[in-house]
């Protein structure tokens, strides 16, 4: 959970630069690709990060202008509409405190602290982010380093084959 809005927005804007270096790879093509039978495809997938980006602080309670639960169909549009999601969570937080983060509201079912439900919020992109990277890899797309090189990365760099 987080207790401070600063630390909070020191983790999202990381977090969000690699959801964008990830979501910058994707191609048109890509995206509609049946990958894995019965199991989300790649526009699916990113729409759901960009949607619930903004829409789990706005059901936080969170005054995040603009959200709106949409569907983007081109790689190009991806990447837009994630950045502007990404700006409004931050301006949505802006003007909170850190006892902001300690209030309470109702969460699918539950009783949530708004810094818990950034957690989530947080949380749940490094989660989906992480399915896109093996969905990318199966697409053929090069994954892009993000806690560390990648191999296409590790390779460019000259290093010997890793483990």
């Amino acid at each position: 959970m987080f207790s401070s809005i600063q630390h909070f927005t020191g983790v999202w804007e990381s977090e969000a630069a690699a959801t964008i270096s990830c979501f910058e790879k994707l191609t048109d093509e890509s995206l509609t690709k049946d990958l894995v039978h019965d199991h989300r495809s790649i526009q699916r997938l990113a729409n759901h990060i960009i949607n619930c980006a903004a829409g789990i602080p706005h059901e936080a309670g969170f005054p995040v202008v603009g959200y709106e639960n949409k569907e983007y169909k081109t790689a190009a549009e991806i990447v837009t509409a994630y950045k502007a999601a990404v700006e409004m969570v931050k301006q949505a937080v802006k003007n909170c405190t850190d006892n902001t983060l300690q209030e309470e509201s109702p969460m699918y079912g539950e009783t949530w602290k708004k810094g818990f439900s950034l957690w989530v919020t947080v949380m749940h992109q490094i989660h989906h982010r992480g399915q896109l990277t093996i969905l990318m890899r199966l697409a053929g797309l090069p994954v892009p380093g993000v806690y560390g090189p990648s191999k296409e990365e590790w390779e460019a760099m000259g290093l010997p084959k890793a483990d």
